[in-house]
C-alpha cells in the first residue's frame, strides 16, 4: 500500500513538473529567507497564506463547481483561534496588567469566556483552527448539499454567512474583540514576534505549508475522489444517475477546503499582528475568488500563482496610486474571463508547449541538400529521349 501511494505521487507531474515544484521548493525555504530584506518577510508570508486560500477555494469552484463567496470567514476563524492563544500568551505584560487580554478588562469582563477557554494551550488552539472551520462548514454544507442548492443561489447564502459573522464579531458584547479585533502581540510559543529569526521561521513554515498543500491537493484531484468531483461539476444528475451520491463527495471536498482556509488564517495573523471583522467582509471573500479566476481554475498552482500575482499588484498600486486599486481589481476580474478564460496558468502551458515544439523542431534531422547536377542531368537526358 505504502509502495502504491509513492508511486501515485511520482506520477503527480513528469520530470519538468517535478523539477518546477523542487525549484519553487528551493526559493521558498531556502533562497528567500536568507536574502529577503526584514521588511519583505512578513508581507511575503502574508501572500503565501492567501496562496494556501486559493488552492482550498480551487478544490471546490475549480474541480466540483461550487463557487463560494464567503470562504473569507473560515479564514478568519483559523486567525481568531491563533489570535486568541498569542492574546493570552502575553499574560500579564499587557496594557492593564491583567490575565485577561486587554479589550476585555476594558470592556469590563470579569473572567475569560467559556468559548475562550483552553486557548492558552498551543496544541488546542491549532487543533481549534482547523476544526471550528471545518464544523461550520460540515454543518452548513449538509443542510445546503442535502437541499440540493446549487449555482448563484448557493454563492449568495455562502456570501450571506460571511456577513452575519461579520455582524456577530463587530459586536462588542460577543467577546471577539469588536470593531478592533485581536492585536498587540507579542510572543509565539515562547519567541517574540519581533524577532527577525521569528518572522523568517514563520515565512518558512507559511512555504513548507503552501507546498504540502499544493501536493495532497494534487493528489486528491488526480485520484479516483478527484475523478468523481470533476464529473459532479460537469454534470451532477449524471453522477447521480451512475450511483454515486454527490452530497457525500461535494460535503468532504467543502469541509476540507474550510480546514484549509483556517489553516491559511492561522498562518495568517502571526504574520500580519492583528485580526478583526473586516477579513469577513464579503468584498474580502469576492478578492478569493479573483484569485483564483486570475490564475486559472482547475490547476491548483495557477490559483496559487493568481494570490501572489494580484496580492503583489495590490501592493504596488495602494502604496502608489491607492485610489485607483478597486478599478483595476474590478476589470481584472471583468477581462480576465473574457481575454483569458483559463487564467494567467494557460500561458505557462503555452510557453512549454512552444518551447517543446521549437525543441522538437530544432532536434528533427534535416534531409540531405537534393544533388542539383545529378537532378539536371536526369531531366536532360528524360527529354532528350522524348525528341521525336
Amino acid at each position: 500500500m505504502d509502495t502504491s501511494i509513492l508511486a501515485r505521487f511520482v506520477r503527480l507531474h513528469d520530470r519538468r513538473g517535478w523539477t518546477a515544484f523542487g525549484a519553487c521548493a528551493v526559493l521558498l525555504l531556502l533562497v528567500l529567507p536568507l536574502t529577503l530584506p526584514d521588511y519583505l518577510v512578513p508581507l511575503l508570508g502574508k501572500f503565501l497564506c492567501f496562496a494556501i486560500a486559493a488552492i482550498a477555494i480551487d478544490l471546490i469552484w475549480g474541480f466540483t463547481g461550487i463557487l463560494s463567496l464567503g470562504h473569507g470567514v473560515f479564514f478568519a476563524l483559523g486567525g481568531y483561534a491563533i489570535g486568541m492563544y498569542l492574546m493570552l500568551e502575553i499574560g500579564t505584560a499587557g496594557v492593564y496588567r491583567s490575565n485577561l487580554p486587554d479589550f476585555m478588562v476594558f470592556l469590563d469582563w470579569k473572567e475569560l469566556p467559556w468559548f475562550w477557554r483552553g486557548f492558552d494551550n498551543f496544541g488546542f488552539a491549532v487543533l481549534m483552527a482547523l476544526l471550528v472551520p471545518g464544523v461550520i462548514a460540515f454543518v452548513f454544507g449538509y443542510f445546503a448539499f442535502r437541499s440540493r442548492i446549487r449555482g448563484v443561489y448557493f454563492s449568495i447564502i455562502t456570501q450571506a454567512l460571511t456577513y452575519a459573522a461579520m455582524l456577530l464579531f463587530f459586536r462588542n458584547e460577543t467577546g471577539f474583540g469588536g470593531n478592533n479585533g485581536l492585536t498587540d502581540f507579542k510572543h509565539i510559543y515562547g519567541y517574540s514576534l519581533s524577532d527577525p529569526a521569528t518572522k523568517t521561521g514563520l515565512f518558512v513554515i507559511s512555504g513548507a505549508a503552501l507546498l504540502l498543500v499544493y501536493l495532497g491537493s494534487r493528489y486528491l484531484v488526480c485520484s479516483k475522489l478527484g475523478r468523481v468531483l470533476r464529473a459532479v461539476r460537469d454534470d451532477e444528475a449524471k453522477v447521480r444517475f451512475m450511483g454515486y451520491d454527490p452530497l457525500r463527495y461535494k460535503l468532504f471536498v467543502w469541509t476540507l477546503s474550510a480546514v484549509l482556509c483556517g489553516l491559511a488564517g492561522a498562518l495568517y495573523v502571526p504574520q500580519v499582528g492583528i485580526i478583526n471583522p473586516g477579513e469577513m467582509q464579503p468584498a474580502a471573500s469576492i478578492e478569493m475568488a479573483i484569485w483564483v479566476a486570475v490564475g486559472g481554475r482547475g490547476t491548483l498552482f495557477g490559483a496559487a500563482a493568481g494570490a501572489l500575482v494580484v496580492n503583489g499588484a495590490k501592493s504596488v498600486f495602494t502604496g502608489l496610486a491607492p485610489e485607483l486599486w478597486l478599478y483595476v481589481l474590478g476589470a481584472t476580474f471583468v477581462l480576465i474571463p473574457v481575454l483569458a478564460p483559463r487564467g494567467i496558468a494557460a500561458y505557462g502551458g503555452v510557453l512549454a508547449q512552444l518551447l517543446r515544439g521549437r525543441r522538437a523542431v530544432a532536434d528533427t534531422p534535416r534531409p540531405p541538400e537534393p544533388d542539383r547536377e545529378a537532378e539536371e542531368s536526369v531531366v536532360t537526358e528524360g527529354s532528350a529521349e522524348v525528341r521525336p
